[in-house]
Parts: C-alpha cells; sequence; structure tokens
C-alpha cells in the first residue's frame, strides 16, 4: 500500500526553509546574469555563435574542476563550501557590471562567465548533497519537489525581472548589479545552518578514491540511464540559448519578451512541482521518466514551428513541466542509492553530465543555428530528444523496471540515520512535524 505523503513535511523543517530561500536568491541572481549575458552579447555581436560560445565558456572549468570539487564536498563541511562559492558569484556579478557599465570587451564577458563556471562546480557538488543531511530519507521526494518548486519559482521571476530591467534601463548594468544584491542574500540565509562534516571527511584518501563516483555511477545502470537520457535530451534540446535570436528577429517582442520566454519553462516546472507534492508515489518512475522526456522533444518541436508568441509561451511552459518530473526522479534517483560518503562525488559527476546537456547543448544549438538557421536547429533538437528515448530504453531496460523511488536505499542507510538526528532541529518529529 502506498504511503501517505504529508505535501508540507519538508518545508516543516526550518533548515529546509532556509535552504530554500538560499536557493531562490541564488537562482534568481544567475538567472538575471543569464538573460543580461545573452542580450548583451546578441546585441553588441548580432551572431549565434556569441550564444553558443557561453556554454562552452562555462561548462570548459566544470570539466576540469569536477574531480576536486566532488573529492572537497566529500571532505568539508557543504554549507561552508556552498557559502565560499557564493562569494566568487558575487565577484563576479560585481564584474559583469563594470563590464557593462564601461564598454569592457566581449572578451571580458566570456572570462568573467568562465570564472561563474569554476564557482559553479564547487557550489552545486555542495549544495546538491546538502539537502540529505537536513531531511530524513523517508522525505527526499517531498523535499525534492519542494527545492524543485523553489528553484522554478526563481527562474520563472529571474528571467522576466531581468528582461524588465533591460528593457527600463537600456543596458545590463543593473541587472548585473541586482544579481550581485541576491547572491549576497544566498549568503546570509545560509549562515544559519549546520556545519556538518561528511561522514569520513577527514580520512586519508587513495587515488582510487578520487575517482569513486565514476564507478559507484558506472555499476548503478538505473541512475546512469537517467543521468544519460538527461544530458543527451538537454544537449539536443536546448533551445532556450536560441531565445534571444527568437525574441528579436523571429517573434520581434524584445528584451522584455526575452524574459517572459526565459521564464515560461521554468512556470510549467514550478507548477508541475507544485502538482507532484500533492501526488502518491509513481509505481513505476523510470516509465514516467521515459514518457516525460518524449513531451519535452515533442513540447520542443512544437516551439519550433509556433510563430505566435502566446503559442510558444505555451510551449515552453510545456517543455518547463515535462523536464520538473525528469529532474525530480533523477535527483531523487540519486539521493537515494548513493551513500552520504559519496554524495559529493556522485554529485560533481553528476553535474558534469547536466552541465554538459546544457552548456555544450547551448553551443551546439548556437552552432546548428549558425548552419541551418534557428528554426532548424530547435525543431531538429526536439526531435533529437524523442530519438534518445528510444537508444535509453533499449540500452537500459532496468529503467523501466524500478519500483516507487521511496523504496530505494543507499548501502549505509543507519549510518546516515544517526548522522540525522545529530543534527535536526528541536521539536522536530520522524516526519519533521
Amino acid at each position: 500500500m502506498s504511503p501517505t505523503v504529508d505535501a508540507f513535511a519538508a518545508l516543516r523543517n526550518p533548515h529546509v526553509r532556509r535552504l530554500a530561500i538560499a536557493r531562490f536568491c541564488g537562482v534568481t541572481g544567475a538567472q538575471i546574469v543569464n538573460v543580461a549575458v545573452g542580450w548583451q552579447l546578441y546585441e553588441r555581436t548580432n551572431s549565434a555563435w556569441s550564444l553558443g560560445l557561453v556554454g562552452i565558456a562555462e561548462l570548459a572549468p566544470v570539466l576540469l574542476l569536477t574531480i576536486p570539487a566532488g573529492n572537497i564536498a566529500d571532505r568539508y563541511p557543504r554549507r561552508t563550501i556552498a557559502i565560499l562559492a557564493q562569494i566568487v558569484f558575487v565577484i563576479a556579478s560585481l564584474s559583469l557590471t563594470a563590464v557593462s557599465y564601461f564598454h569592457g570587451p566581449v572578451s571580458a564577458i566570456y572570462g568573467v562567465i568562465a570564472l561563474i563556471g569554476a564557482a559553479r562546480a564547487f557550489s552545486q557538488s555542495a549544495s546538491s548533497s546538502l539537502l540529505p543531511q537536513l531531511v530524513s530519507p523517508a522525505e527526499f521526494v517531498n523535499a525534492n519537489a519542494w527545492m524543485s518548486s523553489t528553484f522554478q519559482l526563481a527562474a520563472v521571476s529571474g528571467p522576466a525581472f531581468g528582461g524588465l530591467i533591460i528593457a527600463l534601463t537600456g543596458d545590463a548594468t543593473d541587472a548585473y548589479f541586482v544579481a550581485a544584491v541576491l547572491e549576497i542574500v544566498f549568503i546570509v540565509a545560509m549562515i544559519p545552518l549546520p556545519t556538518i562534516w561528511p561522514k569520513d571527511g577527514g580520512k586519508k584518501r587513495r587515488v582510487s578514491d578520487l575517482f569513486a563516483g565514476f564507478s559507484f555511477i558506472r555499476k548503478s545502470p538505473v541512475f546512469l540511464a537517467a543521468i544519460t537520457l538527461d544530458m543527451f535530451a538537454v544537449l539536443f534540446g536546448a533551445a532556450v540559448v536560441l531565445l534571444p535570436i527568437y525574441a528579436k528577429d523571429i517573434l520581434h517582442v524584445g528584451p522584455s519578451g526575452l524574459g517572459w520566454m526565459r521564464a515560461a519553462p521554468s512556470a510549467g516546472s514550478m507548477v508541475m512541482a507544485l502538482v507532484m507534492t500533492r501526488l502518491k508515489p509513481w509505481k513505476r518512475p523510470g516509465r514516467v521518466l521515459l514518457w516525460t522526456v518524449i513531451g519535452f522533444g515533442v513540447a520542443t518541436v512544437g516551439f519550433g514551428f509556433s510563430r505566435s508568441f502566446a503559442l510558444s509561451l505555451f510551449f515552453l511552459f510545456l517543455t518547463g513541466a515535462f523536464d520538473s518530473v525528469s529532474v525530480v526522479i533523477r535527483v531523487t534517483i540519486e539521493q537515494m542509492i548513493t551513500p552520504d560518503s559519496l554524495r559529493g562525488r556522485v554529485s560533481a559527476i553528476n553535474y558534469v553530465f547536466v552541465g554538459f546537456s546544457n552548456e555544450f547543448g547551448a553551443f551546439w544549438n548556437g552552432m546548428t543555428a549558425s548552419l541551418f538557421g534557428p528554426i532548424a536547429a530547435v525543431i531538429g533538437g526536439g526531435l533529437g530528444s524523442v530519438a534518445v528515448v528510444a537508444v535509453v530504453a533499449l540500452f537500459w531496460p532496468a529503467l523501466r523496471r524500478i519500483g516507487p523511488l521511496h523504496e530505494l536505499t543507499p548501502a549505509e542507510q543507519p549510518e546516515l540515520a544517526a548522522q540525522l538526528e545529530l543534527h535536526r532541529p528541536a521539536g522536530l518529529g520522524d516526519k519533521g512535524a
């Protein structure tokens, strides 16, 4: 019999609330930067290549720093690492403010984006492996749904707010500065969280331990299938990088329209994430994952064909709704099956997959748009996402057969439960009530 889920269980934990506030402010700031960078580069270069190179500039440091970032997250308090990484984000946003104000060279923008990529490698490894230290394993699905809702709320408001600021001021300077302020709020919200040292954090590492994340994922076919599906589906279907072209040259809606288009997928994700907080556990989440990626690809194709701003927003909304289901399933699988002592390293490898799909996907779509035009790039990408589903379903049939996510368990469940009790806020019972 499926367990009854308290939709607000995770939010009753004050640590989760603080993390949600920090996540909202940090993501809002990052989204404002993304919109501002995209608009500024296309305004200055009028080139799809310039948009695609943003992905490469951010991805390169992620690939270089994945191994050290994951190992650091498994050796030192993840809260502290996340705060230090966010300080770098603040410096980067202020640097972009200066570049925009003084009309600095385009190369300087790419240099700052590379700095953001380096900070993100450490931030992602620490932040994504922090939540399991704050909630019980039984609350993971609910907590992830709420964290996804927070993320998507920020991803809705961030682009819209960023586009509005650019439309009102005529350039990106103020948008970058507002992003820096929001990232400072992230730091303030994270400070009260407990400083938890990862299990075996001080243990001397062998060379093989540095690459333990790779080994764990390789031996976990279900998780490997999930992240492979996500990586290639988003790589082919990353139409978001071409939205400045659609806003300016195809739909003719300007920077405010760009902000709304950047916000539409996140609106869909937020709505779906809120719906998922009320749903009972899926009996076959692997099959749900496959069907949602198909829906993502079909919606991307629909956006590619659309010439109506309202219809384009609708299709973008659908891409976000389908992607939200995919993200919650994939992240929950990761957190449920990974021992806490490996979460930083596994999260780092997972971020390479996600970062590769997002950032290299930006480069890929910029390249295909330059060669074949933006419309063909978007439609072809959507069809490619659908094709990926067939390949993953064929090579990893175990994904279709997994049972409810709450029944998955890591190898060291008792140790993790004991650690959670040490840092559980006073007054919270086993269910966080």
